[in-house]
C-alpha cells in the first residue's frame, strides 16, 4: 500500500479514563488495556490502525510523565523523538498545538489527522477510505474537518456536530453548530432531526492550518509570543510551546476547534465508532449475546439475568442470578456494581471519596 509522506498522525495517549473505573485505573488507563482480549491495547489498535496509512516515522504519540513508560513499552516502532511527554497535564489542545509546532518544523507541506486512543472501529476498510479522502480534503482546502458519524441512539456522552451546506461530493459539509454532551432529551430530538452527527475527536487538517488556529485558541499565549518577538528574543514556536507548556490553559481540541476556531467543516463518515469512554457506551455499541447482556472478555455464568455488561479480571470467575439492567466490574482490589446508565458522575463521585477515604491504590 503506498504511504503518503506529507501525512502525520497525532495520537492523544494521556487520559485517566476514570469513566471506566474500575477497570481503567490511574496506574493503568483504559488506553494501555487490551480491553477485548484480542492480544493488543487499544493504543497499539489505534497505531496499528494508522500505521496502515501513513509512513511510521510519521505518527507522534502525546502523552504525560506518569505514562511515559508504559508507552514507550507498548510501542517500541515508535521513534524516541516522536513522543511529547507532558510534566503537567494540559488536556488535549495544548499537546496537539506542541505537536503541530513540531511537524511544521519538520515538513511545512504537511498534513496531519489528530486521533484519541480509545475508540472502536467496526469497519477497518471504512475507516481507511474515510482518511484517505480527509486527507485529500484537507490537502487541496485550508479548513479544519471533524470526522463524525451518525449517531444510532440518543446517546448523551457524545458531542453533536450539527451539519450545514454540502461543500463537495465527498461527504463534506459545514458546521452549523457543536453541542458537547448534552441532555438525554435534546440528543433525542437531536437524532430525530437527522442534521447531527456524532463527534469522533478525529480532526484533520494541514500544519498551517492547525498552527493558524493557534492565536484562536490560545489568544493570550499567543500575546505572550508575538511579545516575545517584539522585544527580540523570538524562538521558534515549538521551542516557545514547550517552555511555556505548563501556563497554557486547560482546553480540549474538540471545544478549541469547533468552538473557537473559523472555517471548520465536517465530513460524514461510515466506519461503525464508538467512544469507550462509559460502561453505558460499551453495553450500546457491542453486540448482545444471550438476554441482551454484554459480556467484555470475562468468564461467566449468568442465569436469569439480562440487559447487564460484565467485565472481570482474567483468572475470575463470575456467577450472576437474577440480575437485570446492571454493570458488573471486577478488577484487581475493587468490585463495582450499579444500575446501568449514564455513570460518569457517579463514578466520579466515588472516585473521588474513595481517594479520601481509602486512598489511591483503589483508584
Amino acid at each position: 500500500m503506498k504511504t503518503m509522506s506529507n501525512n502525520y498522525c497525532v495520537i492523544l495517549a494521556g487520559g485517566k479514563g476514570r469513566r471506566l473505573w474500575p477497570y481503567s485505573r490511574d496506574r493503568r488507563p483504559k488506553q494501555f488495556i487490551d480491553f477485548f482480549g484480542c492480544g493488543r491495547t487499544q493504543l497499539q489498535l489505534t497505531f496499528d490502525r494508522i500505521a496502515k496509512l501513513l509512513p511510521k516515522d510519521n505518527i507522534i504519540v502525546c502523552t504525560n510523565a506518569e505514562y511515559a513508560d508504559m508507552t514507550h513499552e507498548q510501542l517500541p516502532e515508535v521513534y524516541e523523538s516522536n513522543f511529547i511527554i507532558e510534566e503537567v497535564g494540559r488536556n488535549t489542545a495544548p499537546s496537539v498545538t506542541l505537536a503541530t509546532f513540531m511537524i511544521q518544523k519538520r515538513n511545512s507541506d504537511a498534513n496531519i489527522i489528530v486521533t484519541p486512543s480509545d475508540q472502536f472501529v467496526l469497519n477497518e476498510d471504512a475507516y481507511a477510505e474515510n482518511v484517505r479522502k480527509a486527507f485529500d480534503f484537507v490537502s487541496k482546502n485550508e479548513k479544519l474537518l471533524v470526522m463524525a458519524v451518525k449517531p444510532t441512539r440518543p446517546e448523551p456522552g457524545y458531542g453533536y456536530i450539527q451539519i450545514g451546506d454540502n461543500m463537495d461530493t465527498s461527504g463534506v459539509f459545514s458546521v452549523k453548530s457543536f453541542t458537547e454532551k448534552p441532555e438525554r432529551e435534546f440528543a433525542q430530538m437531536f437524532m430525530d432531526s437527522g442534521e447531527f452527527y456524532w463527534n469522533t475527536g478525529l480532526f484533520l487538517g494541514s500544519a498551517k492550518c492547525f498552527s493558524n488556529s493557534f492565536p484562536k485558541m490560545f489568544p493570550e499565549m499567543h500575546n505572550r509570543y508575538e511579545e516575545e518577538r517584539k522585544e527580540g528574543t523570538p524562538s521558534e514556536k515549538e521551542t516557545f510551546a514547550r517552555n511555556n507548556y505548563s501556563s497554557f490553559p486547560n482546553l480540549s481540541v474538540d471545544y478549541g476547534v469547533l468552538e473557537r476556531c473559523c472555517d471548520i467543516c465536517v465530513m460524514t463518515c461510515d466506519f461503525g465508532w464508538a467512544d469507550l469512554g462509559t460502561w453505558h457506551s460499551i453495553y450500546e455499541c457491542m453486540s448482545k449475546g444471550t438476554d441482551d447482556n454484554v459480556v467484555v472478555d470475562s468468564k461467566v455464568i449468568l442465569d436469569d439475568s439480562h440487559n447487564n455488561v460484565i467485565k472481570v479480571s482474567k483468572g475470575k470467575l463470575a456467577v450472576i442470578n437474577g440480575l437485570d439492567g446492571y454493570i458488573v466490574v471486577e478488577q484487581d482490589n475493587v468490585l463495582f456494581i450499579c444500575k446501568r446508565g449514564d455513570t460518569s458522575s457517579l463514578i466520579r463521585k466515588y472516585v473521588n471519596e474513595i481517594g479520601i477515604k481509602f486512598g489511591d491504590e483503589f483508584i
